[in-house]
């Protein structure tokens, strides 16, 4: 039987089946120990993505650009430029949309998606400060690659935000507040989607990641990490550390499929009820950068 990858579009509330990148490596990996050899070996490394990201570059990958817009029925009126203006698969992939496609709330009690992607809302973290995926747990110590950096998150809430090839791949602040540097850790290139996910339900803690701190005035300090999937040769932050506004660009990813993770303090956000329903059925939601994802948490003081 074939797996397939559904989720509930949010602004129509339609499910739908998701198109994979390279189905049959994933379907291999998913059912075969040799094939996760083979993987691991040959295609889940650094050179091979960084390879294939030049290959994105050249500009023989430019007549990709059709198909590509065909198979995951891009919407061209949002684009920021003509499509023959992008040179290349990776500049299309990487894409800035036109400044009135995707608009932030005003209101600073509400907190916005920093991106297009699936969602997973998880309102509050065990005691062991772990990541519920699947049916496992991640331990976030190991996720942060430091257990104090997890501290200050033990019993917070966390968000998940997968993004597909066929999602808009630049990511933004989700509220305004003062930004560190973004710190890198070191990994490998693993699918991230829920196929990969049933194999290896830690894998967010084994890929390469980035991760910044927001500290904000309505809901604490904020964790978000940059997760690279397999194909994504380059993390790219376009912000400067320090002051920065809700919805400015925070940077890119290049081809491949990635995530975000955000880790909350406790008492800090209540997400919306929909996602949280929708998180404990195991489906993800398909949510657009700057819509409402959750609100502040009320004082009692």
């Amino acid at each position: 039987m074939t797996k397939q990858i559904t989720y509930r579009n949010r602004k129509t509330d339609e499910m739908i089946s998701e198109p994979l990148i390279l189905p049959r490596i994933q379907y291999a990996v998913a059912r075969s120990r040799v094939a996760i050899f083979v993987y691991n070996i040959f295609l889940n490394t650094y050179p091979f993505c960084w390879l294939l990201g030049k290959w994105m570059d050249l500009k023989g990958s430019q007549k990709k650009i059709q198909a590509f817009i065909q198979k995951y029925d891009i919407n061209l009126d949002e684009i920021e430029l003509p499509l023959e203006q992008y040179e290349n698969l990776n500049a299309f992939f990487s894409r800035k949309l036109k400044p009135d496609a995707r608009l932030f709330a005003a209101d600073p009690h509400i907190f916005c998606s920093p991106a297009d992607g699936k969602v997973l809302a998880y309102p509050k973290l065990d005691a062991q400060t772990r990541l519920p995926v699947k049916g496992s747990h991640v331990d976030i110590a190991h996720l942060l690659s430091s257990k104090e950096s997890a501290i200050p998150y033990r019993n917070g809430a966390a968000l998940v935000i997968r993004l597909a090839p066929a999602d808009y791949h630049r990511y933004h602040f989700p509220v305004a507040g003062i930004a560190t540097a973004s710190a890198k850790i070191s990994g490998r290139y693993y699918l991230v989607n829920p196929i990969a996910l049933d194999v290896k339900p830690d894998l967010f803690a084994h890929n390469k990641r980035e991760v910044t701190y927001l500290e904000t005035e309505h809901f604490g300090r904020i964790m978000i990490m940059e997760v690279a999937g397999w194909g994504v040769g380059r993390i790219v932050q376009t912000y400067q550390p320090g002051n920065v506004e809700r919805g400015q660009e925070k940077g890119y990813f290049q081809f491949g499929g990635s995530t975000l993770v955000l880790l909350f303090e406790p008492g800090r956000i209540i997400f919306d009820n929909d996602l949280i329903r929708d998180t404990q059925a195991g489906i993800e939601v398909q949510v657009l950068t700057g819509s409402q994802l959750g609100v502040q948490t009320i004082s009692k003081n």
